[in-house]
């Protein structure tokens, strides 16, 4: 899959985000293919703070702040606004993290979906709520720290597979991305641009702070996630089958991926090895329906 980087710089310096921070790599991304003619709902998140102290904003496009839970349905007024001046091929997008989109803004968002609202929705995934010092979401994964499972007490359920309860909505195009794979991340938000209706893009986006690792290594641990099949890259358009963006030829272990991160140093060896054979059994589930590999 490729895409020729544009060039144009949308999301300008002075931004507040900590260093390393996944979210702005893919907004980076993200406002490099949409161009000028976008207009961003960010409900309550780290976006929506580190975007920059009013009148002041980083990014170069317009963009409304909403509530927590009203991400798709601000996107679904500000979608029927815009047709009724005439302005059908401006692009809606949303803006939210993993809390806005997997717990809090979901209801709104199923709504959206089952009504197939034309808009694109990108939940940036960085797997708890850090904008609020990383308590638990439904998108933290098995076995992690946050400050409401704390170590003596981590996670005990699996994340939530978002990507297959959106897609059972039957909406046009849903996929996962990850800021290790940008060519990807792009050429995706450039095929949802195209597509009419709800659109759904799942990227997984680090966070050093939580997360619990230096800032130098968050392409790292984003390549790592989709090479341990963690977090694999797939598509889904039009009610098909899902399908495989990119097979690992060698997956990684899962074990290398957890140790780079401070917020797994609790677990034991056969935590680890549970969790190794639960990515496995998802892995091998998820092969044996999905499409072969596609690209361009």
């Amino acid at each position: 899959m490729s895409e020729r980087l544009p060039g144009t710089e949308l999301l300008h310096p002075g931004h507040m985000a900590c260093a390393g921070c996944g979210e702005r790599v893919a907004m980076r991304l993200a406002l490099q293919v949409l161009g000028r003619d976008t207009v961003f709902v960010v409900p309550a998140c780290c976006a929506a703070v580190v975007d920059g102290v009013f009148p002041y904003s980083a990014m170069g496009v317009p963009m409304l702040h909403t509530a927590f839970e009203t991400g798709a349905s601000v996107a679904t007024g500000v979608r029927a606004s815009l047709d009724a001046q005439g302005l059908h091929e401006t692009t809606v997008v949303v803006w939210a993290g993993d809390g806005g989109t997997f717990d809090i803004g979901f209801q709104a968002l199923s709504a959206a979906a089952e009504r197939d609202e034309n808009f694109l929705y990108v939940c940036y995934d960085n797997e708890a709520y850090m904008n609020t010092g990383a308590q638990r979401s439904s998108a933290t994964p098995l076995g992690a720290w946050t400050t409401t499972t704390p170590a003596l007490s981590p996670k005990a359920r699996p994340k939530k597979d978002i990507l297959a309860i959106l897609a059972a909505h039957r909406i046009p195009y849903a996929a996962t991305a990850s800021v290790a794979f940008p060519e990807d991340l792009m050429a995706k938000i450039v095929r949802a641009k195209r597509i009419r209706g709800t659109r759904f893009l799942h990227v997984l986006a680090p966070c050093p702070s939580g997360w619990k690792y230096e800032p130098d290594l968050t392409i790292r641990l984003a390549r790592l996630a989709v090479e341990s099949c963690v977090f694999p890259l797939v598509e889904i358009e039009a009610g098909a089958g899902p399908k495989l963006n990119y097979i690992p030829p060698a997956p990684r272990p899962v074990a290398e991926y957890l140790a780079a991160q401070g917020r797994f140093g609790h677990l034991t060896p056969e935590a680890v090895e549970s969790i190794q054979r639960a990515v496995e059994q998802e892995w091998a589930r998820f092969q044996a329906v999905a499409c072969a590999p596609v690209s361009g």
